[in-house]
């Protein structure tokens, strides 16, 4: 107990618990709808996006001879990320491709193109390797200010309009017929997107941020039958499993991001087993005997 206090009042700890906490909360905002849409895998096609406007971030500050080179990396992600994320839903709007084709692409393309541009920029595999899995020692007092303000956003847009974007995400013919604004509605979910993965990006990285918008919901929908108890289970599952993953780095040598994404993979497996042997142990009602 005494080290637990010792971490807590640790001021380099500080910014990243803070910053775990909030992505923990709010990946699962999001996630909830992308599992409703079955596009569980739009996460990472936009994590991968993300990346080149990271690189794409290092090359603009190199040239300008900024110091740290890597201070444009973060909006270069967003930028990059919601250009990606609005791409995907308009190619998948139109049907012109198929959704896990357009996702191939923003895969390889997102990826190839990140490590390309950032040795070009002059970075090395280990600038490469945090924005991959992860880094808590990058998130400083600046990147905690610029979490809090698009967690906020993803929270207000999440929460608020749930309602719609549930409609949307559940039945997009209907929500259409309805007279809702569904194309607007649909950007607007992308986007928000695109952002929780920048948000998720310093602390489980690129690769792993999708686990932690899509495992906690996975598990939630385990627990709870309607969709607004799913939300909730599913934030505050988030947010334990990225608190204890985030502490377990300050005694271990480990990867935050790998760390946080099999903490909430073991709670979903855990989970599911309880509930399997909990179903195998209830008394099965009678069946009934036809009359001959």
């Amino acid at each position: 107990m005494t080290e637990l206090w010792t971490a807590l009042g640790d001021p380099l700890l500080r910014a990243p618990l803070i910053t775990a906490l909030l992505i923990g909360a709010t990946a699962p905002i999001i996630g909830t709808f992308l599992v409703q849409r079955r596009m569980s895998l739009l996460g990472d096609g936009i994590g991968h996006v993300a990346l080149t406007g990271v690189a794409l971030g290092w090359l603009v500050g190199a040239a300008m001879g900024l110091v740290p080179r890597d201070v444009l990396a973060l909006p270069g992600a967003v930028i990059a990320a919601v250009i990606g994320a609005i791409a995907i839903e308009l190619v998948r709007e139109r049907g012109r491709t198929s959704g896990d084709v357009a996702l191939a692409m923003l895969f390889y393309g997102g990826i190839a193109g990140g490590v390309l541009i950032i040795e070009i920029a002059g970075g090395t595999n280990d600038n490469l390797v945090r924005y991959l899995f992860g880094s808590v020692a990058t998130v400083d007092t600046t990147n905690l200010l610029i979490t809090l303000g698009l967690a906020a956003l993803i929270l207000a847009v999440g929460l608020g309009l749930r309602s719609a974007l549930f409609a949307v995400s559940h039945d997009e013919k209907f929500a259409r017929a309805s007279g809702m604004p569904v194309r607007m509605l649909n950007i607007l979910l992308a986007i928000i997107s695109a952002l929780t993965v920048t948000v998720a990006m310093r602390v489980v990285g690129v690769l792993m941020v999708s686990a932690m918008m899509i495992v906690p919901v996975a598990t939630a929908q385990l627990l709870a039958a309607s969709f607004k108890r799913t939300m909730t289970i599913a934030m505050i599952i988030g947010g334990v499993v990225a608190g204890i993953g985030l502490f377990a780095t300050y005694w271990l040598d480990v990867s935050p991001g790998a760390t946080i994404v099999v903490l909430a993979i073991i709670v979903y497996a855990v989970t599911a087993s309880v509930r399997s042997i909990a179903q195998m142990r209830s008394p099965r009602p009678a069946a009934i005997k036809e009359s001959v």
